[in-house]
């Protein structure tokens, strides 16, 4: 075998775990953005869990573009956003407003990543039709971290209602078309 032959298939490896390099990032990103929650650093969270959003955004991606789709892949990334769609963001809801409702509080966080986790175990068991069935996890996460940018205007109540609105959207049958 040459040096050639060897660099060739190197290269070809690497390129075969581009996407799912990001996919870890993301759940890496997802992994930090929790710790930091839980040790009360909720702007970090925040802009962790955006962060994770945008790599998520890319290994798709990346994953068509070289032509590198997996069903691996897949379920690597349906892990990765229950943690950085669905636990991180939960968690930071929790950390800095609904552990004041108490029992409430600690339930909804906890059906909300239920919900997210349904979400996607329905989605890798789907047929692929161009169109979403449910509000995408990764959509519920980011707009339950924006909503948290405004919990010094919001009244703290209104999370309870946001938390279980997401919930109920990720698991509902309406369909939204893919971007």
């Amino acid at each position: 075998m040459f040096l050639s032959d060897v660099v060739d298939q190197t290269i070809k490896k690497l390129k075969s775990q581009t996407a799912n390099l990001l996919t870890l990032t993301n759940l890496s990103l997802g992994g930090f953005a929790i710790i930091a929650a839980t040790q009360g650093q909720l702007s970090l969270s925040v802009i962790l869990i955006f962060v994770a959003a945008l790599t998520d955004r890319f290994d798709g991606m990346v994953a068509r573009k070289l032509n590198i789709e997996s069903e691996l892949g897949k379920q690597l990334d349906s892990m990765s956003d229950v943690i950085s769609f669905g636990v991180a963001p939960a968690l930071l809801l929790y950390q800095g407003i609904l552990k004041d409702f108490g029992f409430p509080g600690i339930f909804f966080t906890v059906l909300y990543i239920a919900c997210g986790a349904f979400r996607l175990a329905r989605f890798n068991i789907t047929e692929s039709n161009g169109y979403f069935t449910g509000l995408p996890i990764t959509a519920a996460g980011c707009l339950a971290t924006l909503g948290y940018l405004f919990n010094a205007v919001l009244p703290s109540h209104l999370y309870l209602f946001i938390i279980i609105a997401l919930s109920f959207l990720m698991i509902s049958s309406f369909t939204l078309k893919k971007i």
